[in-house]
């Protein structure tokens, strides 16, 4: 009788794994995927020269004027 029992476990076990495993290694996949996505646009970044103050600043955040990039409003208005 307990060698049913542990036989029923053990089948319902490998059912569980053979089933389970493979959405976990799908998920899995599927956030590393995200992950390196996320991290190839932090790197892809680009930092420009401010041609005021000099001063590097991400071109995502630079105000463009004239064909050049600079860091503030200031440095604008001092050309």
């Amino acid at each position: 009788m307990i060698f049913k029992i542990l036989a029923v476990a053990a089948v319902l076990f490998l059912v569980y794994i053979v089933f389970f495993k493979k959405n976990r290694e799908k998920d899995n996949e599927i956030i590393n995927e995200k992950r390196r996505a996320k991290k190839d646009q932090d790197i892809q970044d680009e930092m420009v020269e401010c041609p005021t103050c000099k001063t590097y600043i991400s071109k995502d955040e630079a105000i463009l004027s004239s064909a050049k990039f600079y860091c503030s409003k200031e440095c604008l208005n001092n050309k």
